[in-house]
């Protein structure tokens, strides 16, 4: 595995070794992949934390572009393109210091990879500290303009979710797993995600469950009407390939 070396905002470079874990995203209609998220490991495996730890506001900005390149280059030697799926990468918005300018060395790499844009989703966590909702909201419309898709995700654990979901209209919104842990049982979180479905589909926003780890879940969130599906039960992350769904499950 390659160590990436990008350029900070002040001339500064940094070395952090890491690699990519790819992780499907279910259509439970079709069965197959509608994308695979691309997951922060250490080099040598390890989770994500031991990598996250080192990103500091200095290298924030080289953190998150040696990301971008290193999800586009993973998932296209794993076979991609073999595939219909999009890639999701997780980006930082207080990485962003310009969007046309900051998005650079992504349109690069995707174009050097025939990764066409359209199938590029950037997700970024609603629990992320936003030092300029305006900023951000900047940066969704730009990435927009140029076809990629943009995704909320945690969606439910921060304290300003539907604010955040009027203001940025993302194209997809991703259900926090503590919404689903359980949701067989717990008839308020089957009424939340029920109002999310309906939203949702008023809004033309696609929903995503995530963090589903059981068959009881995943039929209940079915029910529900959440057609897209990520978690355990489907497929693990799996380090540098694009893990196949596990067919028992596509029968729930």
């Amino acid at each position: 595995m390659r160590k990436i070396c990008t350029g900070c905002r002040d001339g500064t470079d940094f070395d952090i070794p890491f690699d990519m874990a790819f992780q499907p995203i279910v259509d439970t209609a079709t069965g197959t992949p509608f994308a695979y998220e691309a997951l922060v490991r250490g080099a040598d495996g390890s989770g994500a934390y031991g990598v996250l730890s080192q990103v500091t506001d200095q290298n924030r900005y080289a953190f998150d572009q040696a990301c971008r390149v290193k999800a586009i280059e993973s998932a296209m030697a794993a076979g991609l393109m073999a595939t219909d799926a999009c890639l999701s990468i997780n980006f930082l918005p207080n990485a962003v210091y310009s969007p046309v300018a900051c998005i650079q060395l992504t349109l690069q790499t995707a174009r050097k990879a025939a990764l066409p844009l359209d199938r590029l989703i950037f997700e970024f966590t609603e629990n992320e500290q936003m030092a300029s909702p305006d900023h951000v909201a900047t940066i969704i419309e730009s990435y927009k303009q140029i076809g990629f898709k943009v995704a909320i995700d945690d969606f439910g654990a921060g304290h300003s979710g539907l604010d955040r979901f009027a203001r940025f209209a993302p194209d997809e919104v991703k259900l926090d797993m503590e919404l689903v842990r359980g949701i067989e049982s717990d008839r308020r979180r089957q009424a939340i995600v029920r109002a999310m479905v309906g939203l949702c589909t008023e809004l033309n926003t696609l929903l995503i469950a995530e963090g589903i780890e059981t068959a009881a879940e995943a039929a209940t969130l079915r029910r529900l009407g959440v057609r897209y599906h990520q978690g355990y039960w489907y497929a693990r992350p799996a380090l540098g390939m694009l893990p196949a769904i596990a067919p028992e499950t596509l029968a729930v």
